[in-house]
C-alpha cells in the first residue's frame, strides 16, 4: 500500500532503527515506546490485520519474534525478566506485533508510550543487535 508508513519503512523511504530482517519480515524500534527496547515486527507483505495473515505467515511471524524477544531481554534486562507481546493493530493498518520489555505487567499499556528520538531508537536497536548476533 503506497501510503502505509510501515510499507514506506520497508521500501527505505522512511528511516527506521532496524534490528533484523529477512525476505519476509522486518523488526525495528518503534517511535512511540512504552519502555526502551520496544520493538515492532512486521511482515513485509502488506496485510492490514494480523489475523488476516495466512497461517504459515502468522506462524513464521511468531517464530521470528522469539529470538528478537530473547535479545531484547538480554539487552535491556527488564525487572520481570520477560518481554511481553501485544497485538493491538489499531495504530497502523499493517499487521504487526509489539515486543515490550516488561518491568511490571502493567507495562503493556499504550497510554505510557512516549515518542523516542531516532538517535535513541538507533542506540536501542544496536543494543539488541549485539545480543541477537553475538560475535
Amino acid at each position: 500500500m503506497d501510503n502505509c508508513i510501515f510499507c514506506k519503512i520497508i521500501r527505505g523511504e522512511v528511516p527506521a532503527a532496524k534490528i533484523w530482517e529477512d525476505e519476509n519480515f522486518l523488526a525495528f524500534e518503534t517511535v512511540m515506546a512504552i519502555n526502551p527496547g520496544h520493538t515492532l515486527i512486521i511482515p513485509k507483505k502488506h496485510i492490514d490485520y494480523l489475523f488476516d495473515l495466512d497461517d504459515q505467515t502468522l506462524a513464521q511471524l511468531m517464530v521470528a519474534s522469539k529470538p528478537i524477544a530473547k535479545a531484547i531481554a538480554k539487552a535491556f534486562r527488564p525487572k520481570t525478566g520477560r518481554v511481553g507481546m501485544m497485538i493491538a493493530g489499531m495504530g497502523v493498518p499493517h499487521a504487526h506485533v509489539h515486543l515490550v520489555p516488561m518491568n511490571a505487567e502493567r507495562d503493556l499499556d499504550f497510554s505510557k508510550a512516549k515518542e523516542i528520538s531516532m538517535e535513541v531508537r538507533q542506540a536501542n536497536a544496536e543494543r539488541i543487535k549485539v545480543t541477537l548476533n553475538p560475535e
